[in-house]
């Protein structure tokens, strides 16, 4: 019986954080439902950023060194790890959470083969931490991870469900792409990961599916066999 290939889930921080906290816990149970729900569909992994509990913005102000703040930026990606992680095994799976370097109680350190056996053997694997270096984001990260693990797609969760020709918030007439070519995307400025990620991407021949991750059933609707919002690819 053939492997279905991995599909790599990129999901905003700030997405599940509330105003109350850095974490909204309904949501997170929400999330994590979808995701166990997907695996029915293939191996699933995630890249989750740190958005609802450090922003970079505040930090490039000059109150801390920017190589630091990555590094704290990357600190807080592991924090939502654990609890992706902390969802998913109460939604009844088996979860991972995988890092640049291994620290005892929180990841384990990123060995290809090892993530790999992970994902085919039912096991949803969590990266956190970045890429381990500064000045990269998590898109990059999600790129970079989907190249190595053979991913045949980057979903990127977002708050809107897909790409315009505008953004739908200020222009009303704004309308959705349900397919875009990388050239496309580029010519027109769409904005769909960074440069670094979009390249890596598009060198490896990686589709990125963009849809809106807010509203219930679409993180499961995503890892379907009917996935909603913009594919972007060849």
């Amino acid at each position: 019986m053939q492997q279905l290939p991995p599909r790599l889930l990129k999901l905003s921080g700030e997405a599940l954080g509330s105003s109350a906290g850095i974490h909204d816990r309904a949501e997170i149970a929400r999330v994590c439902t979808e995701v166990v729900a997907g695996l029915a569909h293939g191996p699933v992994a995630i890249v989750v950023g740190g958005g609802n509990i450090l922003r970079g913005a505040p930090l490039a102000a000059g109150a801390v060194d920017p190589t630091r703040g990555d590094y704290m930026g990357m600190l807080a990606t592991l924090i939502n790890a654990l609890a992706l992680k902390d969802g998913i095994e109460r939604a009844g799976a088996k979860a991972v959470v995988v890092g640049p370097h291994a620290i005892p109680n929180v990841c384990a350190q990123y060995v290809r083969e090892q993530v790999v056996a992970a994902l085919y053997a039912d096991t949803v694997v969590i990266f956190g931490g970045g890429t381990g270096h500064p000045f990269f984001t998590t898109d990059t990260a999600a790129a970079l991870r989907a190249a190595e693990i053979g991913a045949a797609v980057v979903l990127k969760g977002s708050k809107v469900d897909g790409i315009y020709t505008a953004d739908p918030k200020k222009v009303p007439t704004a309308t959705r792409f349900d397919r875009l070519t990388y050239d496309q995307a580029l010519e027109g400025r769409y904005g769909v990961m960074d440069t670094a990620a979009f390249a890596l991407c598009r060198d490896r021949a990686i589709a990125i599916r963009v849809f809106d991750m807010t509203a219930p059933g679409t993180i499961a609707q995503a890892l379907s066999l009917n996935p909603p919002g913009t594919l972007v690819g060849p």
